[in-house]
């Protein structure tokens, strides 16, 4: 068997898969910041006219979906697989939004690195000739996870500095053998890091290390260096943990010229909205992803990407339990041009 695996950790594909179509929805805080212009749908309302939060997050990610696949030329019919994900107990905003559309499921936790997981089975499923189309769905909301993970909102408990905000967001991308690109030509799996970060409010500190490992094995793998990138963009490290992924990088003698990003900087002006480190949650990195980042790729803005999907992977369990907040990344690359 020939195979695609180059170095220890990541993967080539012979036949990288195209984005075929992608989509974008959010919430009217996201709507209010610098990519408003680039999203397919904002809502005004956050029950997006449901009887509850966890409804209207399954509704963003429903619709983000079948707007992404209308968009790839076909309809969600013509996805043989979804791999999708949200951060709520058992992926329910996930399962309830996705159960009407009769599309095989795999569900996925990742936390905030679902997106970039997503990204990377959907290509492997297209590049193994397992699937003609396949697509990545995330989502999140800010008034879900805090329910969920915090205090409830009417508490009005103060937040950390080291805190982010939970976008309300959802996105989806479609994937197919054929097509004008961009390409997902590379793929590196992450593992977990736990470097005993125990903050559950400084997730950038506990994910960043994670983002390292990643990174730094594509890059070894590949035998490329950041200068051989338009743009790397993890997702979501806030300021924070972009601040201490630089420092980690710095110490090995690694330098960016200017082309590190982070998701959760990218989707709110954090010198005008109330989001202390920046953004984070699973629809984060995929609503951005799937708008600014796709269109700028289409427009030739950007040629060649790294896509590092960071995710704390805690409970309200552990927490209680004064666990440590274990991070991983996974990381996908894409390319306006098929041989990367």
């Amino acid at each position: 068997m020939t195979t695609k695996r180059i170095g220890a950790r990541t993967v080539r594909f012979s036949e990288p898969p195209s984005v075929l179509g992608y989509a974008s929805i959010v919430g009217k805080k996201e709507g209010e910041g610098p990519l408003s212009e680039y999203f397919d749908f904002i809502y005004e309302d956050s029950y997006l006219g449901e009887k509850t939060w966890e409804r209207a997050e399954s509704r963003m990610q429903k619709e983000a979906f079948e707007r992404a696949a209308e968009k790839s030329g076909g309809s969600t019919g013509d996805v043989q697989l979804i791999f999708a994900g949200d951060l709520l107990n058992q992926c329910i905003a996930t399962s309830f939004g996705l159960r009407s559309t009769g599309v095989p499921l795999c569900g996925l936790y990742g936390a905030c690195s679902t997106f970039a997981e997503g990204m990377m089975l959907a290509a492997m499923t297209i590049d193994g000739g397992f699937a003609e189309r396949a697509a990545a769905v995330a989502s999140s909301h800010f008034c879900t996870s805090e329910r969920q993970y915090r205090t409830p909102l009417d508490y009005g408990a103060q937040r950390t500095p080291t805190a982010q905000w939970t976008v309300t967001g959802a996105g989806a991308c479609v994937l197919g053998p054929e097509g004008d690109g961009p390409f997902v030509t590379h793929a590196t799996a992450g593992r977990i890091v736990d470097l005993g970060v125990t903050d559950q409010n400084n997730m950038g500190a506990a994910m960043a290390p994670a983002a390292k490992d990643t990174l730094s094995a594509l890059f070894e793998d590949t035998g490329t260096s950041p200068a051989d990138y338009d743009l790397i963009l993890t997702g979501d490290l806030g300021a924070v943990g972009l601040e201490l992924l630089f420092e980690l990088f710095k110490k090995d003698g690694v330098a960016f010229n200017q082309n590190l990003g982070d998701c959760g900087l990218l989707i709110f002006d954090r010198d005008r909205q109330d989001v202390h480190s920046g953004g984070s949650g699973c629809g984060c990195s995929a609503s951005v992803f799937c708008s600014y980042v796709l269109g700028r790729m289409r427009e030739g803005a950007i040629r060649k990407l790294v896509l590092a999907g960071t995710g704390a992977m805690l409970s309200p369990t552990s927490t209680m339990q004064g666990e440590s907040v274990p991070g991983i990344c996974h990381a996908v690359v894409l390319s306006t041009s098929k041989e990367g």
